[in-house]
């Protein structure tokens, strides 16, 4: 156990659920002869469920503030339809009419925001309405028809990374892609050992670095082969790369910026944090904004991925999005959950009902066996506050700091024993 907790760190609950997802990819693997880990069943997974992953880092927020959005997928309908039209019948180019899409859904999440932070109505009412509000909206205005959009859209929701280079049998901008990703987790493992030992810090042994870096390197450098092996014409998606820069973004203002640790500060402890000087109200409404925001984006991506817009666009999409970001870690009653998480638990989720379809199995089943899977992961987070624990994150994290404030403790000290 005590080689487990040096390997995992502070993230065994993150690396606990990817172990998981490893063992889930390998078990469709063998029931399907390998099916599922073939390049263009990958590139479906990502293609396919780009909305769910994207919408999913704004519902993290929101979540972990204390509340809920059930309006994302009504918001993502209104505004497929208002990209489509204005560069069908507006004359809108297609750059514009992205950049109008986006303006639509930042200003409904300002509507919604601005109902929760300064009116007062709790944001499950708030977002229910929106929910009935934005899809008659959609209908309205689409009236029951179904309207294309152009191949610069159809590119961003379902193109892949084009080839350039010498042939080498692979595609070169996904090796390229995949080195990245390789270099960048070898350096920020390098760079937070270092930290630590600038700081006088205690770090873990050598061969847990080593044997961490080595079990994530592998698993990129399978899954970079994987896409760069494609069949001619297709390689890592475009909408894999958009997904990937919004994660590293999200990730940097969950971790490193004033409003990121205000989302937590709520979430924990609401009167708390009022109490520190944070403005509630403004937390609420960026976090209701940037949600409706992302909708927006993920629309944009799906609209592409269909090629034109459809009177089912969005519907239950919350449902999948809240899913994913329970599964991924986050606490029923907020204050908790990571960027990272959601991601895994939005990939797990699209992995599962991929792997059941792949498997022929039915709609049914599929869809109760995924309500089983939320249900245990907010089973679980509810036990552990049962047995004092805030979550399973919490704790660990807890834990961190007192062991922090020990180390600190002590340097203290040790000048005064000295002098003694």
């Amino acid at each position: 156990m005590k080689a487990l907790r040096q390997f995992f760190g502070a993230n065994m609950r993150q690396y606990a659920l990817f172990g998981f997802l490893i063992v889930v990819m390998a078990f469709f693997a063998w029931q399907t002869g390998g099916r599922t880990l073939h390049s263009e069943n990958l590139q479906n997974i990502i293609i396919g469920w780009s909305y769910v992953l994207v919408m999913a880092l704004g519902m993290l927020f929101v979540i972990v503030m204390g509340q809920i959005d059930l309006a994302p997928g009504s918001v993502a309908a209104v505004v497929g339809i208002c990209l489509a039209l204005s560069i069908k019948d507006w004359g809108f180019p297609w750059w514009a009419g992205i950049l109008f899409g986006i303006a639509v859904g930042t200003a409904i999440g300002m509507w919604q925001g601005a109902w929760l932070a300064y009116i007062g109505v709790p944001g499950f009412i708030t977002t229910l309405a929106g929910q009935m509000l934005f899809r008659g909206l959609d209908q309205h205005i689409s009236n029951g028809q179904s309207v294309p959009v152009p191949p610069q859209i159809v590119k961003i929701g379902s193109g892949f990374l084009p080839d350039w280079g010498p042939h080498t049998g692979f595609n070169n901008p996904t090796l390229v892609l995949g080195v990245i990703a390789m270099l960048a987790v070898i350096y920020r493992e390098i760079r937070r050992r270092g930290k630590i030992v600038r700081g006088g810090g205690v770090v873990p042994p050598t061969w847990v670095m080593v044997a961490r870096l080595a079990t994530v390197v592998a698993a990129l450098a399978i899954l970079t082969i994987a896409f760069a092996n494609g069949r001619p014409g297709t390689s890592f998606p475009v909408a894999g790369v958009i997904i990937v820069l919004l994660v590293i973004f999200y990730h940097f203002v969950e971790t490193r910026t004033t409003i990121g640790r205000g989302v937590y500060a709520v979430g924990g402890n609401k009167a708390a944090a009022a109490l520190t000087g944070i403005n509630i109200k403004k937390v609420y409404f960026i976090a209701m904004t940037n949600m409706s925001f992302l909708a927006a984006v993920a629309a944009i991506m799906f609209v592409g991925k269909s090629g034109s817009t459809g009177l089912s666009d969005g519907n239950g999409w919350e449902l999948d999005v809240i899913a994913a970001v329970f599964v991924g870690g986050a606490a029923v009653s907020g204050g908790v959950g990571t960027v990272v998480g959601s991601v895994i638990g939005g990939l797990f989720m699209s992995i599962l009902s991929n792997g059941m379809f792949v498997l022929g199995v039915g709609s049914d089943w599929s869809a109760m066996i995924r309500g089983l899977v939320l249900l245990v992961a907010v089973a679980f987070d509810l036990y552990s506050k049962a047995q004092g624990r805030p979550s399973i994150t919490g704790a660990i994290m807890r834990g961190l700091r007192s062991r922090r404030k020990e180390t600190q403790g002590e340097e203290q000290v040790r000048p005064e024993v000295a002098k003694i």
